[in-house]
């Protein structure tokens, strides 16, 4: 059984909602946890042994625990948080509607991370005579449909609408041979909608108390007698069992619901449906179909993961709806495709419901760890930590310079304060011992009211606006002092990454010199390469920039020797001494694929290096990048994150101390703070760095030295404070190339540059 998630609130008992119009979310005292399965009969004595920490993840993790989650119509929020924290839980939660005050109306649209599989419906519930498919129309198998198909099907609304006309018309024509299938297909359709009233009702009768509740379970009561009733009239196959007025009323209803269907149908054909697949067409072209076969002629099912993942994110953007979730909306995209997802969402496109109305009436949430993105998209930040919520009115950047702003202002006012303490505990001492010996209580007394109002009045002397303190505005209800103790706020971070030393070179040159290289796979078949200049030197921040397609990997894997056959043209030389690291951008795709699922992160590392490095070595190593005690040890590789993961598949690439690294599409599965630390991490390497990334955080980062690492300053003060040379840092080689049309081209203006043509293709191409 798998765990299910229990979520709880105040409006759970005094003020659910039964408004059928979406106002935005303002919810208080939420909690969430992810609930274990129950334990079966014969583990329950076992589970009476577990210790105290087992016992505690065995009873729930709790996510949230008292937080307030206010979401207001037309913003978009950047939710951030470690990995692990629970995002994606908190997404689900909104997305099933499990929080109660979303009401039963809402549209949520949603793309979760893993999503790459299609998306099955409720099961087929078997009716003699007609092939009725799914509730809301997904009787088709939407794995055979186009991209183009899946998309204009994406809205459950008009599906159910057309599934409920299908199934009348199929009945209606078929009266000359079964004059009882309208009569049949009337009450299958009644039925069903009882089943979503009925499963409803039970929610608001689980969540609600009071009169309020009393008067939910009576409709729940109601309702599921009505079901029962309803099931029993479905499963009458004849018409000899049916009174004949009966016969004629629901015959009659029949039709007049097949009337009001077409009526609605109707509305969406015409120029509604010329409009709806020509946005449909303009959502696909710009996340990178571009071409007829791509959009019109291929299958869902013949598509691989990371275009499955463009096509469901077509979907979601496509659908109308009142809130819609993105998480990690821009893993699968190249640069081109991440720029027009930007335009999209700032233009109010997506707000648009089928194309009619471009009024903000929409929430959107993103997740993702491309922070160049959400700084571009976001208006508002919700940070997840500590099991609370708090939102801020800014992008994620502006949060973080915010937070240690106030963490040094407040550093500096706690410093204060406690020497004041300290220089006024020292006086009432002094105060004290003097009194008492020479027998002066009036002083006793003087001092002994300085310590009380020194309990009491000490802390923050200013209100939460910065402004005078006062102390029946700004500290109501009941306390223990009158003033608030200075709390300083610290900053969220990655666990940190060490990568270790790298190979020294006994004599110079360069480690990997291209001159004039092209390639082709066959003879018979064009140049994908040509006339590639490139030289890597020791030390060097070297960036390769292009869009899906261009030849990125194909250069990559020339390079590091991992593509049959030598160049079609050129020359490649490489140092004696070089030692290669390189992670693909397959790398943990691989891990889950080809290593054993049992193994665990030190077991699989044993295997791999066992005859060069002890077993200490290679805790060591494991603990450097982040994989720790028992979680090298212990946790399957099957049970690993996608984090964690990225982690193990670097230990495989560095344990022989590179002193070259190739990096292709790193950040897929890592949290921005994870990155961050990353990007500290290649700061300090020694060794030469080759990326490939669609993440421009990480390349301005790594590359061209801009700040964004875990403090978020610029570089040369980070070298300062982690003891390095700023001397060093400036003399690196910095290069960003763009790769287009097989050749190599140096972007003068680094990867700003890149965004600026980019702007202008999309522009030329009016997406």
């Amino acid at each position: 059984m798998a765990s299910s998630i229990a979520v709880s609130c105040q409006q759970t008992r005094f003020d659910i909602s039964d408004s059928t119009v979406f106002t935005g979310l303002d919810i208080q005292g939420l909690n969430i946890t992810v609930q274990a399965p129950a334990p079966s009969s014969e583990n329950i004595e076992a589970s009476k042994a577990k210790s105290p920490r087992k016992k505690a993840l065995a009873d729930g993790i709790e996510i949230l625990s008292n937080a307030e989650l206010k979401l207001n119509l037309g913003l978009r929020y950047a939710l951030i948080g470690k990995n692990g924290s629970g995002k994606s839980t908190l997404l689900r939660s909104i997305a099933q509607k499990l929080i109660p005050g979303i009401p039963n109306s809402t549209r949520i649209s949603i793309l979760q991370q893993t999503s790459t599989s299609d998306n099955q419906h409720a099961e087929n519930e078997p009716f003699p005579g007609i092939d009725i498919g799914s509730d809301d129309g997904g009787g088709e198998d939407r794995a055979s449909q186009t991209p183009l198909q899946r998309v204009l099907s994406s809205d459950s609304f008009r599906n159910k609408i057309l599934h409920e006309h299908s199934i009348l018309s199929t009945a209606i024509n078929s009266t000359g041979d079964d004059a009882f299938a309208p009569i049949r297909a009337l009450r299958l359709i009644r039925l069903r909608r009882l089943k979503e009233q009925v499963r409803q009702a039970e929610k608001n009768a689980r969540l609600r108390s009071g009169a309020r509740g009393l008067q939910a379970r009576k409709e729940l009561r109601l309702l599921e007698e009505k079901f029962v009733n309803a099931d029993a009239e479905a499963r009458i196959t004849t018409l000899a069992d049916i009174d004949p007025v009966v016969i004629a009323a629901e015959t009659s209803a029949a039709l007049d619901l097949w009337t009001d269907l077409q009526g609605q149908i109707e509305s969406y054909s015409g120029n509604a449906a010329a409009d709806a697949e020509k946005r449909a067409i303009s959502i696909l072209r710009g996340l990178g179909f571009t071409t007829e076969r791509m959009m019109k002629n291929k299958t869902f099912a013949e598509l691989s993961g990371g275009w499955r993942m463009r096509c469901l994110l077509a979907e979601t953007l496509f659908q109308p709806s009142d809130m819609m979730i993105l998480d990690e909306p821009t893993n699968f995209l190249d640069l081109l495709g991440i720029v027009w997802l930007q335009r999209y969402l700032l233009s109010g496109n997506d707000l648009a419901q089928e194309g009619k109305d471009t009024t903000p009436s929409r929430v959107v949430v993103v997740v993702s760890h491309d922070r160049q993105f959400v700084d571009s998209v976001c208006d508002e930040t919700i940070v997840l930590r500590d099991q609370t919520l708090l939102t801020f009115k800014g992008t994620p950047s502006a949060y973080e310079a915010d937070l240690r702003s106030r963490i040094l202002h407040l550093s500096k006012v706690k410093e204060a304060n406690d020497r004041q303490v300290k220089m006024m505990e020292k006086s009432i001492g002094e105060s004290l011992r003097e009194g008492k010996a020479k027998g002066n209580d009036n002083k006793v007394r003087a001092a002994k009211s300085r310590q009380k109002r020194l309990e009491e009045r000490m802390g923050l002397q200013v209100s939460a606006s910065g402004g005078r303190f006062k102390l029946n505005r700004d500290r109501v209800g009941f306390h223990d002092s009158v003033r608030d103790e200075i709390e300083v706020p610290t900053e969220e971070s990655g666990r940190s990454i060490v990568l270790p030393g790298v190979t020294g070179l006994r004599f110079p040159g360069s480690l990997v010199s291209l001159e004039g290289v092209g390639f082709r796979y066959q003879k018979s078949m064009p140049l994908v390469l040509e006339d590639i200049d490139l030289v890597v030197h020791m030390g060097d921040r070297i960036g390769i920039v292009g869009l899906n397609g261009c030849g990125k990997t194909t250069l990559i894997k020339l390079i590091t020797d991992t593509i049959r056959g030598p160049p079609a043209s050129g020359t490649m030389t490489k140092h004696p001494q070089l030692k290669l690291g390189y992670y693909s951008q397959h790398a943990v795709e691989d891990l889950q694929q080809h290593a054993d699922p049992n193994s665990t992160a030190l077991s699989l590392m044993t295997q791999q290096v066992a005859s060069t490095l002890s077993e200490g070595d290679i805790r060591g190593l494991l603990s450097s990048l982040g994989l720790r005690g028992r979680t090298a040890s212990d946790v399957p590789i099957s049970k690993l994150s996608g984090g964690q993961l990225v982690r193990l598949a670097l230990a495989r690439v560095l344990w022989n101390s590179p002193n070259l690294l190739v990096l292709d599409e790193i950040t897929t599965h890592l949290d921005h703070y994870t990155v961050s630390a990353l990007i500290d991490a290649l700061r300090d390497y020694e060794g030469a760095v080759l990326l490939v990334s669609h993440d421009r955080f990480l390349v301005r980062g790594v590359v061209e030295g801009q700040g964004g690492g875990g403090n978020g300053g610029e570089c040369e003060e980070e070298d300062l404070e982690r003891g390095g040379s700023v001397e060093k840092e400036m003399e690196r080689r910095r290069i960003v190339y763009l790769l287009k049309g097989g050749r190599l081209k140096v972007l003068d203006g680094g990867v700003e540059d890149f965004e600026r043509s980019l702007e202008k293709r999309l522009e030329r191409l009016s997406l």
